[in-house]
């Protein structure tokens, strides 16, 4: 039976922008509906909420018939943490759940510098006044840096072997900050509670509760209001304009194992859409397609990036454990790299080789891709030049890190499969690390500020309609991984919108 009715505020998706953007709604008296196609993950003294590395099962991936990280097993079908979207060029992660993207990163929320933030962000994005945001995440959020008597434990061997060979580099390194509680990790070790993120368990989430995800931050404050309601495993569909000058968002009600339970359709004056890059930009576009928003300028689909994500396992020639010792808690800044800037973490990779580190670069990609629509189908194609130049220098930027790092390694060991041996002057061979792209976790782009968007998440063509995530962002968050930055712009937007339009 179809359902209908009708709400003040309506959010789609709860990551780090919709999120944001709930909360602060209904924190300013306003009554909000959220709508997220994935299911609540709570942890619990059972830690038993999410699926493992090493014994996946379906809480794993998002309605799929096998893991999408790592080697393939079979697994049940379930709507489960991560999507695998398999894209033209790009290989794409998406995350699904209340929590959005906040319950399978690595919890780093780092700030870009001035000088790479205004290289992608246009002069109406005053870095100094932008700082408050930062700021203001923080507060909500309190990240921490890795303790010292954490660190130095063998779990985060990794994370010491990394600093010291940046330290022969002579490159610049940091703690991060991170969004989890160092002292439930002291849990683990000590044995208070089982060993979960010292594991190395990151994507599938961390069944210790380590993680301080949104469902327990910006979505607790906004519940607390009694304006909030979250409505798990809602997927929503299509978009259109209601007679009402709204708009009408359509959705399936579904199970955990994908099936429609109903449909319904919820109309309201202001829709505020943070589905992510993907989620976002694809019912736009749709929408646009199908003529259901035809008011949409022909930006939308546009400015996509990769966030310059490249990835390395890298042979260092000693005793690494690099299964172990998660969330990534220290960092890479070589913000001077003659090619493009680079900004790398190591975190652990539970398959990994001993004796190797894993890590994960971010950068400014140079070129952008985009969405297509194809009417034949109502299907929406993202299409990323992989090989153009532009995308090249990234990937030449972070190699030219590594062998920063490489030379300084003096070993006699055979690398593995992602690397060339090279040989030094006397004869003895050191490792030469060779990154890959073409994946990336931090989609961005598609309805981006200044072109389809004004700098406040406005959608041109339609009052009421708001882009809150990743699709604002063009294709970069500046050499940093992009949570931060995405809920300090949702910060920014709604602080406005509250002020000007309700």
């Amino acid at each position: 039976m179809l359902q209908s009715e009708q709400v003040d505020c309506l959010v789609i998706g709860s990551g780090f922008g919709g999120s944001v953007a709930a909360s602060r709604l209904s924190s300013a008296g306003k009554k909000v509906v959220l709508l997220e196609r994935g299911k609540e993950w709570k942890t619990s003294d059972e830690q038993d909420t999410f699926s493992s590395y090493r014994h996946p099962d379906g809480r794993s991936a998002w309605l799929s018939d096998e893991t999408v990280l790592f080697e393939p097993q079979p697994i049940p079908r379930f709507t489960g943490l991560v999507e695998r979207c398999v894209e033209d060029g790009v290989t794409v992660w998406v995350a699904a759940g209340v929590g959005g993207g906040s319950l399978v990163y690595n919890t780093v929320l780092l700030r870009p510098s001035q000088e790479n933030f205004e290289k992608v962000f246009a002069s109406e994005v005053s870095y100094s006044d932008f700082v408050k945001y930062f700021d203001r995440v923080y507060a909500v959020m309190q990240p921490e840096q890795i303790p010292d008597e954490v660190l130095n434990t063998h779990y985060y061997l990794s994370s010491r072997v990394f600093l010291e060979q940046a330290a022969k580099a002579g490159l610049h390194t940091e703690k991060l900050f991170i969004a989890s509680s160092w002292d439930i990790a002291k849990q683990e070790i000590s044995g208070e509670k089982r060993p979960s993120a010292i594991d190395g368990e990151i994507w599938y989430g961390i069944n210790s509760g380590m993680k301080k995800s949104l469902d327990r931050n910006y979505l607790d404050i906004g519940l607390r209001t009694g304006n909030l309601e979250i409505r798990p495993l809602h997927n929503v569909t299509g978009i259109r304009e209601d007679d009402s000058d709204g708009f009408a968002v359509h959705y399936q009600r579904i199970d955990s194992s994908g099936k429609s339970l109903e449909e319904g359709t919820i109309t309201t004056r202001r829709l505020f859409l943070g589905a992510g890059s993907i989620g976002t930009s694809r019912l736009l576009i749709k929408a646009k397609g199908k003529g259901t928003l035809p008011k949409l300028n022909d930006f939308v689909g546009k400015f996509w990036g990769d966030n310059g994500d490249t990835f390395a396992t890298r042979n260092v020639g000693t005793e690494t454990n690099p299964g172990q010792g998660g969330p990534a808690s220290v960092v890479i800044k070589h913000h001077d790299n003659p090619i493009s800037p680079q900004t790398i973490i190591v975190y652990p990779q539970w398959d990994a080789p001993e004796g190797t580190l894993t890590s994960l670069g971010m950068s400014i990609p140079q070129d952008h891709g985009e969405f297509r629509y194809d009417d034949r189908d109502e299907s929406v194609k993202l299409f990323w030049p992989i090989d153009s130049p532009g995308v090249r220098k990234v990937l030449d930027g972070v190699n030219h890190t590594y062998s920063l790092m490489d030379a300084c390694i003096d070993i006699e060991a055979e690398a593995p499969d992602s690397q060339d041996s090279g040989q030094t002057s006397n004869g003895r061979t050191h490792p030469t690390t060779q990154a890959i792209n073409g994946i990336t976790a931090h989609p961005l782009g598609g309805v981006v500020m200044g072109k389809a968007c004004d700098y406040y998440g406005r959608v041109k063509g339609y009052d009421g309609l708001y882009v809150m995530d990743g699709a604002f962002i063009p294709g970069s968050t500046a050499a940093t991984n992009p949570a931060l930055t995405i809920a300090a712009f949702a910060e920014r937007s709604i602080e406005n919108i509250i002020a000007n339009d309700l």
